[in-house]
């Protein structure tokens, strides 16, 4: 039986859906077999960000109309074994599928995987709550600036009224220096002020923006991809082992480090 956990974050463009896809990649590294499900009809673009694109023949709607079987929309990764993608549905109505037709979506899937991971769309509309219902987890993106942590906030506190068995939280693009400067929140002010636990944090990191325009999430060396390490371990073995941003930036050499990165 999968873990099912939606990915949501509330405010769009806080890196939900590269933050799927790289900790899918991760646990898939790890032998766990992992499905990606794009939850964001009429926008969806997790099929891009993993280099499927051109290999989607059916979607989620065409399983649920009956048009073709669950093993024909899959696709999988043709780099990263043991992850597959279940793509979204093109149209603009998002109320094409309904929250029972997604739920038995997911029931019929859970038995061949050990995480299934759903790409919320942004917002707490209808979309939300079609992702939401049919998993046993959350896990929520947030930014370090004011708008996203006031949106992640409102998206907790409409979680906390489904039965779920853990809320977590991961903390995108921090940067180090500015953290150790005053200049942004800690991982730790931002957690007491969500009031969740993080179970990852991520630096900001100009090479994981590039990996995600090729289409090569989860196939490139950078110091995102060593923080996502981190998180997949966590969710294997139930640990809290966190990406420290700052480090880079410590003793002399890190001093050396920032002076040259603000200059």
């Amino acid at each position: 039986m999968a873990r099912v956990i939606v990915v949501t974050s509330g405010k769009g463009g806080v890196g939900k859906t590269t933050c799927t896809a790289s900790i899918g990649a991760m646990l898939a590294y790890r032998g766990k077999r992992v499905l990606l499900i794009d939850a964001d009809i009429g926008l969806n673009n997790l099929d891009v960000l993993v280099g499927i694109d051109d290999k989607v023949v059916y979607d989620m709607a065409d399983v649920i109309s009956g048009r073709c079987r669950i093993k024909q929309a899959l696709v999988s990764s043709p780099d990263i074994p043991n992850m597959y993608i279940l793509p979204s549905q093109n149209a603009y109505n998002s109320d094409i599928i309904s929250m029972k037709d997604f739920r038995g979506l997911i029931t019929k899937l859970s038995d061949g995987f050990d995480f299934i991971f759903i790409d919320s769309p942004a917002g707490i509309d209808k979309g939300f709550h079609r992702a939401v219902a049919p998993s046993s987890e959350a896990l929520v993106v947030a930014t370090p600036n004011v708008s996203s942590l006031r949106d992640a906030d409102k998206v907790i506190s409409i979680l906390h009224n489904y039965k779920l068995n853990a809320v977590n939280l991961i903390v995108n693009r921090i940067r180090g220096d500015m953290v150790i400067n005053g200049e942004m929140m800690s991982v730790i002010e931002i957690a007491k002020l969500l009031g969740v636990a993080p179970i990852g944090v991520i630096p900001e990191d100009d090479k994981i923006h590039i990996f995600s325009e090729l289409g090569k999430i989860g196939r490139g060396e950078c110091l995102a991809t060593k923080s996502f390490e981190c998180v997949a371990d966590n969710f294997i073995t139930g640990r809290r082992r966190l990406y420290d941003p700052t480090a880079q930036y410590r003793g002399m050499f890190g001093k050396l480090k920032m002076m040259l990165k603000r200059a």
